[in-house]
């Protein structure tokens, strides 16, 4: 945080102002609405004295700065400097409460420090440059900020600290913070960018305000607004949602043809091995105890919006709790690839799909492969799914006996199994239940048997499924239904893996909690037994980052979060705006709803090391090199960073895109050339970069592609006002509205993708005897004949759907003279 970027344009703007004066407006108000501090912010403007609160109330001090066109202003609490400008916060050379009474000075970046290397063996940065007066400066434990109560929002403070202490999201958010950029509202990236910045600052206040953030959660989704309590858990979903389609790019082209033999549609099952015999999937490993199964072909791999919290329940039985289905594109990782759905009907022509990924999916992607074989055939369907979460069952004691025992290790789960897998039950039922789960709540848990663990709750997920009687499987091969038996396992590891625990479920008649304790590792958690053999991720092994625990009934309750901090290893709890150092142990015992695992790897903390030992030795070289800020950031953060992608900031051609060349500062760093070396004989990618230029050949084809634009729009509105002035036109054709939206984005710069061929498909239909005509209630619009021939001979496509207007002169011209008569047709493309 102390490279040049940091002092912004805009500092010569900042007036003559002493510490007194700004300790004397902290004890103010705002002059706008009267409103007395703390966390009032002063103008900095010259010969400006307004102050104004912040979020947490009107917020005037924006709406001043945005009327005034004043860029800075300083946080009476803090002394923190935010520019308006730029949109973000300013690190200037001494903080306003270590300078001597007297003059601020107007800083420059002539006054700025040396940058220290971006490289850093601690993996968040744990003190701005420039400010640090010893090592133990350096280690002194940051991002223990509380986070106040708006109301029920504790499912929020707490998802937004466990979130907090992900070092990989945080040191993004960080120090890669002109990366955060976005068109798109609510802008939730600025919001989490911004409170991601409160919290890690050194002089942080004992908790902050998350309103901005608050209020644009409450526009991207309305569950949130009010003051209900919800679910943390669709929280996180929906939070890390935006984020990704806010942050996210086009994926790296060459990426894009990786594991093409793993490609099958998700919603019918497309097999990728057909031959009986030769794709023989592995024994199931254990029973299914936790599981009924769906009668659908997916394997229990369709994601799922159902919420898994105390309020609004209605589990669903899908495998995989992963974000709603997004209405972007399909992301793609470096390991994997999934196709979309083919919906398109046979010979229809669209664009080439875009891929696209962020940091979001860059560190909580993983990928499931799911088999179902038949077992009249022995016909394998394979699907990969994506998921960010794995939603675990619970099993109960029964369930454990049979996960234990070496007898049912090798036999499929008969379907509803589970032990907190409930058909519908009636009155009789309700109160059976109700009456044993007061009696359990009773007893002290050694008396019910073993402590389930999360290895446990893995295993039952993992488990092979039995499809037969209603959730019988449709076999392509044998064209009806057959039994069948479906299993999963983990294609590739998230760097960061999150663990939901379904412990709520709701029912017609009632809701319950599951409160039995599940044990889980605080280091070493092992997945390689739930790992597929075509698995590329070397490192297998996880240790416990965060964990939420929920307090209370199905009803209402109470969310807190303990995390480990990353700088001195200590455990912390947050339990709204109090954090408190706890024993580990305390952690170990507690009723865990959602945990977050991270990747361990001793190899890659060794790894980091040694480049920094490197990068301190400041060999001199002929050559410096350029690297991807968000590359340099995984090596930092990620136990397995994989290849440089240098290709990030570079167009195709080599150079940089000349769209992002005015930042190309806050997507690179400089590296000496022994650095550089030692990186890419480690990871390979690249390409080698050792000057930056901007692309020629994409400036050409920029000004091609808008002039291409501005005539296709122009003669389209020229063609068109024509068609509007004639009172009579003999022909008026008709065009697919979708089609037109997708053209109008295009031509408007609104999508940089041009459309595909023109599709007429969705509103005409067609007769027995071939006949074409246009759709009832299809959603067209009418344009000449002129207007058709033009776009026709630009995009091709089809087919024409002409209304044709024509005077009909009958034998009796007295009565029928001058009726028309409008007949649909269709001509051959």
């Amino acid at each position: 945080m102390g490279d040049p970027r940091d002092f912004c344009p805009h500092l010569d703007s900042i007036g003559e102002v002493t510490k007194e004066d700004l300790l004397l407006k902290s004890k103010g108000s705002c002059q706008s609405c009267g409103v007395a501090g703390p966390n009032l912010w002063a103008c900095l403007q010259v010969a400006c004295p307004y102050v104004g609160c912040g979020e947490s109330f009107a917020d005037h001090s924006t709406i001043h700065a945005q009327a005034k066109k004043h860029n800075l202003t300083v946080n009476l609490t803090t002394f923190r400097v935010w520019c308006y400008a730029c949109e973000r916060e300013v690190f200037l050379e001494q903080r306003l409460a270590a300078h001597p009474p007297g003059s601020l000075p107007k800083f420059s970046e002539q006054d700025s420090p040396p940058p220290s290397h971006p490289l850093k063996a601690v993996p968040i940065a744990v003190a701005d440059e420039g400010e640090s007066e010893s090592e133990d400066d350096d280690l002194k434990p940051r991002g223990l900020t509380g986070m106040k109560n708006l109301g029920n929002s504790c499912y929020m403070n707490a998802a937004l600290q466990a979130l907090s202490n992900c070092p990989p999201l945080t040191q993004f958010f960080l120090e890669c913070g002109g990366l955060v950029r976005t068109d798109k509202k609510p802008a939730l990236c600025k919001s989490y960018q911004k409170l991601v910045s409160e919290v890690w600052h050194k002089k942080r206040p004992s908790y902050v305000v998350p309103t901005s953030l608050s209020h644009g959660i409450k526009l991207v989704n309305p569950m949130f607004r009010g003051y209900a309590q919800q679910d943390t858990q669709e929280f996180l979903r929906c939070l890390m949602d935006q984020l990704h389609e806010e942050l996210k790019e086009p994926a790296v082209a060459a990426t894009a043809g990786l594991t093409e033999a793993r490609d099958s549609d998700s919603s019918d099952m497309a097999a990728l091995d057909d031959q009986p015999g030769e794709a023989q999937p592995p024994s199931p490993p254990s029973i299914s105890p936790c599981r009924t199964p769906e009668p659908d072909n997916d394997a229990h791999l369709r994601s799922s919006s159902r919420p898994c919290s105390p309020v609004h329940h209605r589990e669903g039985h899908a495998k995989l709790s992963s974000s709603p289905p997004r209405a972007s594109p399909v992301r793609m990782g470096p390991s994997y690839v999934l196709k979309k759905a083919q919906a398109l009907s046979t010979g229809s022509r669209r664009r080439k799909e875009q891929h696209y990924r962020s940091v979001i999916s860059d560190i909580f992607d993983g990928s499931i492969l799911s088999l179902v074989q038949c077992l009249t055939c022995d016909r394998v369907s394979t699907t990969v799914e994506t998921f960010q979460d794995l939603s675990l069952p619970i099993p109960g004691k029964e369930d454990l006996a049979k996960l234990h025992s070496a007898i049912y290790q090798n036999a499929p789960a008969k379907p509803g199994a589970c032990g907190d897998s409930y058909a519908t039950q009636g009155w009789l039922a309700f109160i059976v239940e109700y009456i044993r789960r007061f009696v359990v709540s009773c007893t002290p848990s050694w008396f019910w048997g073993p402590v389930v663990t999360l290895e446990d709750c893995l295993a039952a997920f993992f488990a092979a499924d039995e499809l037969k009687g209603d959730n019988m499987y449709s076999c392509e091969r044998c064209k009806k239904l057959r039994n069948g038996v479906k299993y999963c396992k983990v294609l590739r590891l998230p760097e960061i893996l999150c663990i939901h625990l379904k412990r709520f479920r709701h029912e017609v008649m009632y809701s319950f909690k599951i409160s039995s304790h599940v044990s889980f590792p605080l280091e070493g958690l092992d997945l390689r037994p739930f790992l597929a053999k075509e698995c590329t991720s070397q490192i297998t092994t996880y240790d416990l980052l965060s964990v939420i625990c929920h307090h209370g009934t199905a009803g209402s309750g109470h969310y807190i979060a303990y995390c480990q901090n990353v700088i001195n290893g200590q455990w912390y709890e947050f339990d709204d705006q109090y954090v408190t150092e706890v024993h580990e142990t305390v952690v170990q015992h507690a009723e865990a709803y959602v945990l977050f695992y991270r990747k361990s790897s001793e190899e890659a903390v060794r790894e980091r090391q040694q480049v920094v030992s490197l990068a301190a030795m400041r060999e001199p070289s002929l050559l410096q090199f350029y690297v991807s800020r968000e590359w340099l950031n995984k090596f930092n953060t990620f136990a397995e960073p994989g290849p440089i992608t240098n290709q990030t900031f570079l167009c195709s051609h080599g150079g940089i895109p000349p769209n992002k060349y005015h930042y190309i500062d806050d997507l690179v760093v400089i590296l000496p050339q022994n650095v550089w070396e030692h990186l890419y004989n480690r990871f390979g990618g690249g390409p080698a970069v050792s000057h930056l230029y901007v692309c020629s050949i994409c400036q050409v084809e920029i000004e091609a592609l808008a002039k291409r634009r501005r005539m296709e729009i122009d003669t389209f509105i020229k063609l068109n006002k024509a068609f509007q002035a004639e009172e009579s036109p003999g022909v008026i054709l008709c065009i697919s509205m979708q089609w037109f939206r997708e053209w109008e984005a295009f031509v408007k710069g609104k999508d940089s993708e041009p459309p595909g061929p023109i599709d007429n498909s969705r509103i005409v239909q067609v007769k027995g005897s071939g006949h074409v005509q246009l759709k009832q209630g299809a959603d067209y619009g009418q344009i000449s004949e002129e207007t058709w021939t033009y776009l026709h001979h630009l995009y091709g496509g089809g087919p024409e759907i002409a209304i044709r207007q024509s005077v009909v002169q009958l034998q009796d011209p007295e009565t029928l003279h001058g009726e028309q008569k409008i007949e649909a047709e269709t001509r051959a493309v």
